[in-house]
């Protein structure tokens, strides 16, 4: 079935429209700087209609048997799969991710439509044995309603997908605000979402450049009863409190500081392996990338070597070349941030092994800090950017406390042979997620999210669907 994925209207109520005043905004590649196309620019009264139509398509939404809900979702998923190829070329133009992990992203992200697709059918309750004879106690699950989704520009298909599959799977319509760097492959998966068959105003995208307008109109309207955010701890914050006088259910995975522990007894290069792919995936612009590498004193010399060298070998260029391994950055707003965090960091005597040069455009040479300390920016803050400082430890003790020393918990790896530390280690580090010697720990299969303040609630696995469900129980009397 061919649809055409390049659209440049909004989509409300099961039409594709424009801004009332026809007022649109640009989208440009960070690769090259090109013009890719541009899409309309709604405003809060706009995301006020689509909150309304979705709020009038949920009585029939949600009345429909779960097995019915799971087929239009079965198909949407298909439909990715079947139109990968073109939504990867588009995602890599507008993101900047490389064509390889863009081709990644979109299998990830549809596997959580099929994840849910399944887990319709699961949203089990309970019977619960009575206190008396004359009655009977029964637990059920029921869609909490309107549920909107504000999502990142860095992964723009799976985290819509992460967010409204389950909301759709549990009977709840949604309203989208996708990153306005990264619209086009946001009304992509619409077009696929309509081509699905998802009733008019259950399903909804709402493209704006406005986004402090937009993002007050989803957390103030009532008609909204869940909101579920990706993006920094700051904002998550600020939509936290904006959500509070109407008491939404809220979903936040918010930043982090991933901390990469590699002990004496690691096999160095599986910990190499690991490191690389987890910290320069999307150029070092995930939430889960590794932040702070900690290398125990008696590898840390063998490790810096071997990791320096296999970051030496990765390729920058044209994100649609599968040779290409990393891409560039998404403005230059965050081209500075990095430079500013390798110029605090050499100002604080960490020594540049490998990298820390702009090579043009947005593009950033993969880097590698050594020496690095805990008086340098880069060992609080999160960098989203291709640079990995490289820290000394010598106990266990020590690098737990060197690895939970932030306000952030989302995701942490480390590496080590001996199962005992293992065990220890994943217990102690306080984090939503741990990789023990891997670095690739994302799946629809398991709960996604963190601890401290890293955000709220999980998504993925059967613990994504029971986010957008409420409690109810039933009461009989006089059986």
């Amino acid at each position: 079935m061919s649809i055409s994925l390049r659209r440049d209207r909004a989509y409300v109520n099961g039409q594709w429209v424009t801004a009332p005043d026809e007022r649109v905004f640009a989208v440009h590649s960070p690769a090259t700087g090109e013009l890719i196309g541009s899409v309309p620019d709604l405003g809060p009264g706009e995301t006020r209609d689509a909150i309304e139509s979705a709020e009038r398509a949920w009585p029939a939404w949600r009345a429909r048997t779960a097995k019915e809900r799971s087929a239009v979702l079965r198909r949407w998923f298909e439909l990715i799969m079947e139109h990968r190829t073109e939504l990867a070329a588009l995602m890599s133009r507008e993101s900047g991710k490389v064509i390889t992990e863009s081709l990644g992203e979109i299998a990830y992200g549809a596997a959580f439509v099929e994840w849910f697709a399944e887990e319709a059918k699961r949203a089990y309750g309970d019977v619960i044995p009575p206190y008396s004879s004359d009655r009977r106690l029964v637990v059920i699950k029921q869609g909490v309603g309107v549920a909107a989704a504000i999502t990142p520009w860095n992964f723009p298909l799976a985290m819509i997908t992460r967010k409204v599959a389950p909301a759709l799977a549990a009977g709840c319509p949604v309203v989208i605000k996708p990153a306005s760097e990264t619209p086009l492959t946001a009304l992509a998966l619409a077009a696929l979402a309509e081509a699905a068959g998802f009733p008019a105003g259950v399903y909804n995208t709402v493209t704006t450049s406005d986004n402090e307008g937009v993002g007050s109109e989803l957390c103030a309207n009532p008609a909204v009863r869940k909101l579920s955010f990706t993006g920094s701890t700051a904002v998550g914050r600020q939509l936290m409190a904006q959500c509070a006088p109407t008491l939404k259910k809220l979903s936040l995975e918010l930043g982090g500081n991933a901390p990469f522990i590699v002990f004496e007894d690691a096999d160095l290069d599986a910990a190499v392996r690991g490191a690389v792919q987890s910290k320069y995936r999307h150029n070092g612009q995930t939430c889960v990338c590794v932040n702070r590498l900690l290398v125990h004193r008696s590898v840390y010399s063998a490790f810096l070597e071997r990791f320096a060298a296999a970051v030496a070998d990765l390729r920058t260029g044209d994100v649609l070349d599968p040779q290409v391994q990393v891409g560039p950055l998404i403005s230059e707003k965050a081209l500075a941030k990095v430079q500013a965090f390798v110029e605090d960091a050499v100002a604080h005597g960490a020594r540049v092994v490998q990298g820390g040069t702009r090579i043009g455009g947005l593009f950033y040479a993969p880097t590698v800090l050594a020496d690095a300390t805990p008086a340098m920016r880069i060992a609080h803050d999160e960098v989203f950017g291709p640079i990995a400082p490289v820290f000394v430890f010598d106990t266990e003790a020590e690098a737990i406390a060197m690895a939970n020393a932030t306000e952030y918990g989302l995701a942490a790896y480390f590496f080590s042979r001996d199962v005992g530390r293992c065990w220890r280690v994943a217990e102690a580090l306080e984090y939503g997620m741990v990789g023990i010697n891997e670095g690739l720990i994302s799946t629809e299969l398991a709960p996604f999210g963190g601890v401290k303040q890293s955000g709220l609630e999980r998504e993925g696995s059967r613990y994504g669907l029971e986010a957008y469900l409420e409690t109810k129980y039933l009461c009989f009397g006089g059986v």
